[in-house]
């Protein structure tokens, strides 16, 4: 039974099934006895195995399989809900955000310039809800139900107003400088300010934007950093720099702290994949500190997305390992894992929605996948 330990997923709508390796034959009993411990220590039932995610795929049994609790803080798992892929055809998905007046959620194929939109009332999903649309990354909306997009191919925050038109909030940073590749965005409530990331991935690769600087230099025109952006007259500030290449943010449930997921191992050698806190006063961020490590039996992937629950737990995209780890990562409120959510593509991005924000959307790859908790997410998208 040690051949099969490793957790595949097997979409049979695509293409013929690997041919299976002939095991040395066992008995019955001694075949169900192997099995039942697997499943034990691995949190998988027998159908976990070979998975179909495909379009023909019959029901999953419940409970998911891959809906895991690491520990009894874990409280949000259902019994009688599976994950669901809504769609597949992307290049690489990312920036999932949720309307609640309009009941969709929309989100980003960077390298087809791109954004998609998932109605929920039919699952229909549309392609080139914009197109272009300037290789956006993350998408968000504000208070007044205006969409915000970061575009990595011109390097810029933007707003889509109500009357059809585009607002660009910030291309430069506060000295001047042209921004990176702005990330990921977040808004607060309280005086409507945009904090955003701006890590410049779009601008190091032509896949994702435009590749900028020819020396091979991983900042494309200065250092990675956190920006606010003031709701009422427009000021930029830099708000820190500690994270190597600061990626997906999000505050936790009293907004008193603001949670930033770092990818700089991507280019730094230095860098350590963990998800930063920093305290929130007022305009200001003070004392950056790591909250969590991406570290989990012996490997190490991204974090990359990032959203607070009701209760201030931080569920966080996670990939670049393989197999049992990609996925979602669910920590506490002190920072230890205590869930998983398992997917068969590396997960980008994640955000709650539905009626009841208790709803979790993942961007993963080519596809993206939803599954229902017993939690709410406290941001508005």
């Amino acid at each position: 039974m040690h051949r099969v330990q490793e957790h595949r997923f097997d979409d049979l709508t695509r293409g013929r099934p690997r041919p299976i390796e002939r095991l040395p034959e066992v008995s019955r009993r001694s075949f169900l006895a192997k099995a039942a411990t697997l499943a034990a220590v691995t949190g998988m039932s027998g159908t976990a195995f070979a998975r179909n995610f495909g379009a023909d795929a019959g029901p999953t049994r419940y409970p998911d399989p891959d809906i895991v609790a690491l520990d009894k803080r874990f409280k949000y798992k259902l019994g009688n809900t599976p994950i669901q892929r809504l769609y597949t055809g992307t290049l690489w998905a990312e920036g999932p955000a949720w309307n609640g007046v309009g009941r969709y959620l929309l989100w980003s194929d960077i390298p087809n310039d791109e954004q998609l939109r998932f109605i929920e009332e039919d699952g229909h999903v549309s392609r080139r809800f914009r197109m272009p649309s300037g290789n956006s990354n993350g998408n968000t909306f504000d208070y007044e139900g205006r969409q915000i997009a970061c575009e990595h191919g011109n390097r810029r925050v933007v707003r889509y107003e109500h009357n059809g038109t585009m607002t660009v909030l910030a291309d430069k940073s506060p000295d001047g400088k042209q921004l990176n590749a702005p990330n990921d965005a977040v808004v607060h409530p309280n005086d409507r300010s945009i904090w955003f990331t701006d890590p410049g991935y779009g601008s190091l690769m032509e896949y994702e934007g435009h590749r900028l600087n020819k020396d091979g230099s991983v900042q494309p025109f200065q250092k990675e950093a956190i920006y606010r952006i003031d709701a009422q007259g427009g000021k930029i500030e830099k708000v820190a720099d500690q994270p190597f290449k600061p990626n997906g943010l999000c505050f936790s449930p009293d907004y008193k702290k603001l949670y930033v997921a770092d990818t700089g191992a991507s280019h730094y050698p230095a860098a350590k994949n963990i998800i930063w806190q920093f305290d929130v006063d007022g305009q200001k961020l003070h004392h950056p500190r790591s909250f969590a490590s991406m570290e989990m039996g012996g490997k190490s992937g991204f974090a990359d997305g990032i959203r607070a629950d009701e209760d201030g737990n931080i569920w966080s995209s996670a990939g670049w390992v393989g197999d049992g780890y990609d996925g979602v990562h669910i920590f506490a409120p002190s920072g230890e894992r205590i869930g998983q959510i398992r997917l068969p593509e590396i997960c980008s991005n994640v955000c709650f929605g539905g009626a009841k924000r208790n709803r979790l959307f993942m961007t993963a790859s080519q596809s993206l996948y939803s599954v229902f908790v017993e939690t709410r997410g406290v941001h508005i998208t």
